[in-house]
């Protein structure tokens, strides 16, 4: 957890001597580029203070005190939620590769992917595992695990791994500060802010926390202050201005929305009377909409986004959906009565309901790219549901996408050559089986006896960058997926080499039941 120490927010007056930034709509300063500029990097320090290429001079002639470390003592990079007995991943995943290499290929991973290689991804962010051999202890891997953690919408996981950061530092803070902002725990964000020393605020963070705090004047003169010395643009100026004085601005137009909020002018824009829509945000923003202050559909709407990124899951969205009963019709408004109608059915244990209603509520649930959540929902009821003829192939599909893919193929008895072939793949066997088309000869190849690796994944191998690999499968079989069918076969075949054998079943089979070509 981060270190919180007695003490108080240092006086106003006493602004112009600390290092500061300004909200802006400026270059990012990391892959995130909607973080706030919530904290001084020491970049920005050095640019707000002495000189960069001067040296620095103490006033204290007596020796500084001397930092030590255990070698074996945890860095940033060694932490994660899972351990390897949850992961199943060697904790020398990332073996030889360089972390500059690691931290390329993290950032550029597509988030938009099958869900399976999506919790793949997932866990590869969250596993406890060493640090790459050339690790310096900069923390730029976990940094990029926390990023792409952001990127997913998943704020949880990723502010328990950044609690673990003691004593703060300045960027995973920035990112700690954010989350807070973005789930209602900005008052908390604040205390740690004003109480712990080593992270300096900027202008805009430090008007925000003293006005949190009631001091109200404090606020006001740091605003001032700010905008004098140039650290406070004039957009953000005046928001604050109106966060710390609404009522002069009684009457007056609203502000125009801006086009790249960040977490901080998120929050100070619901502060003043004039909430945003998440919609067209990062996904990150959506977690805001699922507070309980937020009306239920608006819940909806948040939840369908992070359920797609895996963010949160799928019995969480159930639990909205049957919150209540629809009162309209039309987009989120049909998928609740879909599966509020289907769980009625299911209940009841009638048959022919159960049928009607599952048609409608995978037309619903495909619509929208929910149907893997849909899946760990309902499959196993409908299997025992029993269902015959066009519906009992339907849950047969069902249940291919859940975790119990493999029993709901062994339960079942494949009608056509279609469905042999899922059924064969869900068994980990394609060998004389007959695929449909071309996604299927791809995945096909993959599952033969005796399949070969792709020269570049047995490299992988050999050179002890089992890691390195596995995000190269992850972007073949995302990408190949959209283009090359050759690389769908080399992602697929490295996973089940290394024994990510569930996920490259789970992958082929969402492959081609789901056609997410792109």
């Amino acid at each position: 957890m981060w270190t919180i120490r007695a003490g108080g927010l240092l006086p106003a007056l006493c602004l112009t001597a600390l290092p500061v930034m300004a909200e802006t709509d400026a270059a990012p300063l990391s892959a995130i580029d909607w973080l706030s500029r919530s904290v001084a990097t020491p970049a920005a320090m050095a640019k707000g203070g002495a000189a960069v290429d001067e040296p620095p001079v103490t006033k204290n002639p007596m020796p500084g005190a001397i930092t030590t470390r255990s070698l074996d003592a945890q860095t940033l990079d060694m932490i994660g939620l899972l351990p390897e007995r949850a992961t199943g991943l060697p904790t020398g995943l990332w073996g030889r590769t360089p972390s500059a290499n690691l931290v390329r290929l993290i950032r550029a991973e597509r988030v938009e992917t099958l869900p399976s290689i999506q919790a793949l991804l997932y866990r590869l962010m969250l596993a406890e595992l060493d640090p790459p051999r050339d690790a310096d202890g900069d923390g730029a891997l976990f940094m990029a695990r926390i990023d792409k953690l952001l990127d997913l919408g998943a704020l949880e996981p990723a502010l328990s791994m950044l609690e673990q950061v003691n004593p703060p530092e300045a960027e995973p803070f920035r990112r700690w500060f954010d989350i807070a902002l973005l789930t209602g725990q900005e008052d908390r964000a604040c205390m740690v802010m004003r109480e712990t020393p080593q992270v300096a605020p900027t202008f805009p963070a430090r008007v925000f926390c003293l006005a949190r705090g009631g001091d109200w004047n404090a606020a006001a003169l740091s605003l001032r202050t700010g905008e004098t010395l140039g650290y406070i643009d004039n957009d953000m100026a005046r928001l604050l201005e109106h966060f710390l004085d609404p009522d002069l601005f009684e009457g007056e137009p609203d502000l125009p929305p801006p086009t790249r909020p960040s977490p901080l002018v998120f929050r100070l824009m619901e502060a003043i009377g004039q909430p945003m829509s998440t919609l067209s945000l990062p996904v990150a923003f959506a977690q805001a909409d699922l507070r309980s202050n937020a009306g239920w559909k608006t819940r909806l709407d948040a939840a369908e986004r992070l359920s797609r990124s895996g963010a949160i899951p799928a019995n969480q969205l159930f639990g909205l959906y049957t919150e209540n009963e629809a009162s309209a019709s039309g987009g989120v408004w049909e998928r609740v009565d879909a599966v509020e109608r289907l769980d009625a059915a299911l209940r009841a244990g009638k048959t022919q309901a159960v049928a009607t209603a599952l048609n409608a509520a995978w037309s619903q649930m495909s619509a929208v790219e929910l149907e893997v959540p849909f899946a760990e929902l309902f499959a196993d009821r409908l299997g025992r549901a029993g269902l015959t003829g066009p519906a009992e192939a339907l849950a047969f599909r069902v249940g291919l996408l859940s975790e119990n893919y493999e029993a709901a193929a062994l339960r079942y008895t494949p009608r056509t050559p279609e469905e042999a072939f899922l059924a064969g793949i869900a068994k980990g066997r394609s060998d004389g089986l007959a695929p449909g088309d071309q996604m299927g000869v791809a995945v096909q190849k993959a599952f033969l006896s005796g399949a070969a690796l792709r020269p570049d994944y047995v490299g992988y191998l050999n050179d002890d960058r089992l890691g390195e690999g596995i995000l190269k499968a992850i972007d073949d079989v995302t990408e190949g997926a959209r283009g090359d069918l050759r690389d769908v076969t080399g992602g697929l075949r490295f996973l089940r080499e290394v024994g990510l054998e569930t996920t490259a079943r789970r992958a082929a089979l969402e492959l081609l039941i789901l056609e997410r070509r792109g």
